[in-house]
C-alpha cells in the first residue's frame, strides 16, 4: 500500500505545490562529522549537498545535553525546565512533558492553513522520545512506540518508503505539511544490540547475520584515518570506536539524500523549509550530558527555497534549537499560542525565527544562548544552568558536591572502559582531563571560550573577573525567572510562591553553607 501510494502520486504527474512545507530532520547523537564543518575524513556527500544550499550555522547550541529533553524542546520551544521533560522518556525514567504544553504538531493540528484554509499534515518518522501523545500528536507516526527503533531509525530503506509515503499523501490531498525525521544514527547501541556493534554500524551492512538495507552502500573507515576531537583521548580503543561512528554517519547521511530526493521527486523542493541538526553532544566523554561546548554544539542547516542569497554561506549568530519553533510558526504565518503551566509568567518563546538570518548576518540580537540540564537517566541527577555568549560561558551546577554521573550506554563502550582501565592501572589516559576532574565540577564555571577553546580554566574564583562572573549571574538569573524555572533558589534556597508569599516568587534560604 506505501508504495502503491507512492507510484501513484508520481504516476499522475501532480504540479509542484505553491504552498508551504517543512521538514526537519534530526541526528541522534550527532555532530561535525562533515567537510563543512571541518571534518574531511567522514564521507557525507548529501549533507555537503544540502549545506551548498543552507545557510550554515557555527554558533548553534541545543538547550539541553540529553535526548528526551532536548527533542521536548525541539518541538515545545521551551527549555526542558518548563516543559516538564527533564530526563529521558522511556522506560523506569518515565519522564513527560506537562499536560497543558502546545508543542508544534499540536498548534498545527489545532490551526488552518493560513494560505489555504485547510488543515495541516503532521508526520514523524523514526526516533520520538517524547510523551505524552496528546502533547505531541503527529497525525502520520511511525516510531518507536509501536515498531523496532533501528527499523524506523536506522533502516533507510524503509524509512524512504514510510517518508514517501507521507509525501503521496499530502500531495494527493494538496496539504501543506511539517514532516520530522528523527534519525537512530549515530547513537550507540553497545549496550542494547551489541550483536550490531557499537553504533550499530554492522545493521543492515549485508554482511552474514546482518540484513541488508538495500538502500545504503556502507563506507568503511579506518581508526588510522578518522579526526579525533580534542575531547576524545587519543587511543586504539577511541579511534575503532570513531570510526564505528562514522560509518553510521555516512547511513545517515545516504538516507538525507533520499528524503531530500525524495522531495523534488513529489514536487516539494521549490516550497519546503528544510532544518537539519542533532539532539545533543556526540556520545563521547565530555560531550553528551554535558553543557560544555562539546556537549552542547550542534550542526545546524536551515534551507529554504526562497531565500538563496545566503546559501552555501555561515553565520556566526548564536542559535538555540529553542529557536526551531518560532522560525517554523514564522515560516507559517502562525502566532505562538497565549497559555499559562504553572510558573507566574505565561509561556512565552525565549527564541527567534531564523528566517531573516537567512537575508543578511544579524549586527546583534544574537549573542547569547541559553542551556538548562536536569537528568539524563533518572539516576543521574545533576542539574546545570548555562548562559553562553561570544566570549564567555558560565556554568551553574546545582548539584556540585555529587559526582557526575555516567549513562549506560556510554560507561559500557570501548572509549570509556578504556579510560577507566588506563586510571584504575595508573597508565596514561591521554585525554585532556583526569575522571576525578571530569567527576567532581565546581559549583560556578567561567570560562573565556574566545581564549579558551577547551574550558579548562575556570575563572569563576579569580578578582579580574568578578564584575563579568556577577553580569553573567544576573543574566542567567533574569532567563530563569522569564522561563519559570523551579530550580531558580537552588541549592541555597527554597522557591516559595503561594500563600502569603508573592506570585513572583521569592527565595527563602536554608543556611545550608552554600
Amino acid at each position: 500500500m506505501l508504495l502503491l501510494l507512492c507510484i501513484l502520486s508520481v504516476a499522475l504527474g501532480l504540479q509542484p505545490d505553491q504552498g508551504r512545507n517543512v521538514l526537519v530532520i534530526v541526528a541522534d547523537d550527532g555532530g561535525f562529522e562533515s567537510s563543512f564543518y571541518g571534518n574531511d575524513k567522514c564521507k557525507t556527500p548529501h549533507l555537503d549537498e544540502l549545506a551548498g544550499r543552507s545557510l550554515i550555522f557555527h554558533n548553534a547550541y541545543t538547550s539541553v545535553s540529553s535526548c528526551s529533553p532536548s527533542r521536548s524542546a525541539i518541538l515545545t520551544g521551551l527549555p526542558q525546565h518548563e516543559n516538564g521533560m527533564y530526563g529521558l522518556q522511556h522506560s523506569y525514567h518515565h519522564f513527560h512533558s506537562f499536560d497543558k504544553v502546545q508543542s508544534l504538531p499540536l498548534i498545527l493540528n489545532n490551526t488552518l492553513d493560513p494560505s489555504s484554509g485547510k488543515p495541516f499534515m503532521t508526520g514523524i518518522i523514526g526516533k520520538k522520545h517524547v510523551a505524552p501523545d496528546y502533547v505531541y500528536p503527529f497525525q502520520y507516526s511511525y516510531t518507536e512506540e509501536h515498531f523496532p527503533i533501528n527499523q524506523v531509525g536506522r533502516n533507510i530503506t524503509l524509512m524512504k518508503i514510510l517518508a514517501f509515503n507521507f509525501l503521496a499523501q499530502a500531495k494527493l490531498s494538496n496539504s501543506n505539511f511539517f514532516l520530522y525525521i528523527g534519525f537512530h544514527d549515530p547513537h550507540r547501541c553497545g549496550s542494547t544490540n551489541p550483536e550490531f556493534g557499537q553504533f550499530c554500524e554492522k545493521f543492515g551492512d549485508g554482511k552474514s547475520g546482518q540484513g541488508l538495507i538495500p538502500d545504503w552502500s556502507p563506507v568503511e573507515y579506518s581508526p588510522d584515518d578518522v579526526l579525533v576531537p580534542y575531547f576524545v583521548q587519543d587511543t586504539p580503543a577511541a579511534r575503532s570506536d570513531l570510526a564505528a561512528q562514522y560509518k553510521t554517519i555516512s547511513r545517515l547521511d545516504q538516507g538525507v539524500g533520499l528524503f531530500l530526493k525524495g522531495l523534488k521527486d513529489f514536487g516539494f523542493d521549490k516550497n519546503t523549509l528544510v532544518i537539519y541538526t542533532s539532539d545533543n553532544g556526540i556520545p563521547f566523554p565530555n560531550g553528551r550530558t554535558n553543557l560544555y561546548d562539546s556537549g552542547m554544539g550542534e550542526p545546524m542547516l536551515v534551507s529554504s527555497p526562497f531565500s538563496t542569497k545566503r546559501s552555501g554561506q555561515s553565520s556566526e549568530a548564536m542559535v538555540s534549537l529553542t529557536d526551531i519553533v518560532p522560525t517554523v510558526l514564522d515560516w507559517f504565518s502562525i502566532p505562538f499560542p497565549n497559555y499559562t503551566l504553572f510558573g507566574p509568567n505565561p509561556v512565552t518563546l525565549q527564541g527567534k525565527s531564523l528566517l531573516p538570518l537567512l537575508e543578511s548576518e544579524p549586527d546583534h540580537g544574537w549573542e547569547s544562548v541559553y542551556a538548562s540540564h536536569n537528568l539524563h537517566e533518572v539516576t543521574m541527577y545533576y542539574p546545570m544552568r548555562v548562559v553562553r555568549t561570544q566570549q564567555y560561558k558560565l556554568i551553574h551546577n546545582l548539584n556540585y558536591k555529587m559526582p557526575f554521573m555516567i549513562d549506560q550506554d556510554f560507561y559500557v563502550s570501548p572509549t570509556f572502559q578504556d579510560l577507566l582501565n588506563r586510571t584504575a592501572n595508573n597508565l596514561p589516559t591521554k585525554w585532556f582531563k583526569t575522571l576525578q576532574e571530569y567527576y567532581y565540577r565546581a559549583e560556578w564555571e567561567l570560562y573565556d571560550v574566545n581564549a579558551d577553546l577547551t574550558e579548562l580554566i575556570n575563572l569563576a574564583g579569580e578578582e579580574k573577573y568578578r564584575e563579568v562572573l556577577e553580569a553573567l549571574k544576573k543574566k542567567l538569573n533574569d532567563w530563569q525567572r522569564a522561563t519559570n524555572d523551579p530550580w531558580v533558589c537552588a541549592p541555597w534556597g527554597v522557591l516559595e510562591s503561594k500563600g502569603n508569599f508573592p506570585s513572583s516568587g521569592e527565595c527563602l534560604p536554608l543556611h545550608n553553607e552554600l
